[in-house]
């Protein structure tokens, strides 16, 4: 009722006026604004042509060290009997590990253990074997020496008659011609003479006999001595034919116990980083069972992994900035690294399996890598008084610095495309 009082159009004037004046600042001179305008124009168009980016990319490496670290694994599948080192010992090449029970056991035992034992006994039967051969090879060589020195015996003796004998002989023919001279002078009869003559053919034949039994005796003796060697190589032959099945029999008896229980030596010297197994634990072919870490003058490298479209922009000697997902670049910043050699082909799938962080988040169907190796410059740092360091495998993103240009060429990169894409055949 009172809002119909008053006319519509004094509530319109009341609601709109002022409470107080109303004052007009000045504005600024137009030319301040237009040197404001062409300086901030000026500006930009000589930062464009003066300033310049340089285009990078992050790309996924690891840490490596030369020698690299050693993993032991599982030659086949058994359970660990014996554990001979702990984490952080320090061993040589070839030192055991562990021992492994790779046998295997049926209801009458161990298959192993009872090959060996049967292996043991052909072995103990093949050297009683050679101790009978060299038994009977020396009473035979002592048979055929004694029956040499008795022939050898005999033949001296012969000797020593032949030599009388001879003698004997050349006196009776001396004398012969004494008896035809006796004979022509009446001295003798021809009885006497012929009974002479009937002696000195006995003696000869005597001589000739014993010349027969010399030659017999020397013919035994060099039949005693073919005998003594051809025995002797026969025994010879026959007891190395069982050093031979003795050897046959030690390789099996080497198998035998491979297939029983395994020893894992260390395959290089070093610190033992870590154990994956422990005594009486079951292992698979193939298990890792250690870690060897290198000890002495060991060199720390990032392995890089690059696309190929930055191949053309990256090369030798280049420098790179590190991150480490172990130590956040929040905390501890960036480390710089600079690039030792670059693949001229792409790496191949088996190459990159053998690395844990190869190709993350890349598909290689995709696009090609190039394995680069840079070298890391700081090894070891300190934060919070305490000293870390590097160790292989860590996983790292490196920043490889690509290509530099102006900004206004970058500006114009989508018009290059454009006209790439819209120009025609190019004639050669």
């Amino acid at each position: 009722m009172l809002k119909n009082i008053y006319r519509k159009e004094a509530i319109e004037y009341k609601r709109l006026h002022w409470k107080g004046k109303a004052l007009l600042l000045a504005g600024m001179p137009a030319w301040i604004v237009t040197s404001l305008s062409l300086l901030f124009v000026a500006a930009l168009v000589s930062a464009m042509i003066f300033c310049s980016f340089t285009q990078r990319v992050d790309v996924t490496g690891e840490v490596i060290t030369l020698p690299h670290s050693v993993n032991v694994y599982a030659p086949q599948q058994g359970f660990v009997v014996t554990q001979y080192v702990k984490v952080g010992d320090i061993v040589k090449k070839g030192q055991d590990l562990y021992e492994i029970d790779v046998s295997r056991s049926t209801s009458t035992g161990n298959v192993s253990d009872a090959q060996i034992e049967v292996i043991n006994e052909k072995i103990a039967n093949a050297k009683n074997i050679i101790e009978k051969l060299n038994h009977n090879k020396a009473e035979t060589t002592t048979s055929l020496d004694e029956q040499k020195k008795t022939v050898s015996k005999s033949l001296t003796e012969t000797n020593q008659m032949l030599k009388n004998t001879q003698s004997g002989l050349k006196k009776m023919s001396d004398n012969l011609a004494s008896y035809d001279k006796y004979l022509k002078d009446g001295l003798i009869t021809k009885d006497q003479y012929n009974y002479q003559h009937s002696l000195y053919f006995q003696q000869q034949s005597a001589y000739q006999s014993l010349v027969s039994q010399k030659m017999q005796l020397e013919s035994q003796i060099t039949q005693i001595n073919s005998d003594r060697v051809t025995k002797a190589a026969d025994f010879d032959n026959q007891i190395s034919s069982q050093q031979n099945q003795i050897n046959d029999y030690k390789n099996q008896l080497v198998e035998t116990s491979a297939s029983g229980n395994a020893i894992i030596k260390a395959t290089t010297e070093g610190k033992i980083e870590s154990l994956a197994v422990t005594k009486g634990q079951m292992v698979d072919k193939g298990s890792s069972l250690a870690q060897i870490k290198p000890i002495g003058n060991v060199e720390y490298y990032l392995v890089l992994w690059l696309p190929n479209n930055t191949i053309p922009y990256v090369k030798i000697g280049d420098t790179i900035n590190i991150r480490y997902d172990a130590f956040p670049a929040d905390k501890f910043g960036q480390f710089p690294g600079k690039v030792l050699s670059i693949s001229s082909v792409p790496a191949s799938r088996q190459e990159m399996s053998e690395y844990t962080n190869a190709n993350v988040g890349i598909n290689q169907q995709e696009l090609a890598l190039y394995k680069t190796i840079v070298k890391i410059k700081d090894k070891a740092f300190k934060y919070n008084g305490k000293e870390l360091h590097l160790s292989n495998g860590l996983k790292a993103q490196a920043i490889v610095f690509l290509e530099e240009r102006p900004l206004y060429m970058w500006m114009f990169t989508p018009f290059y495309k454009i006209y790439h894409s819209v120009s025609g055949p190019i004639n050669e």
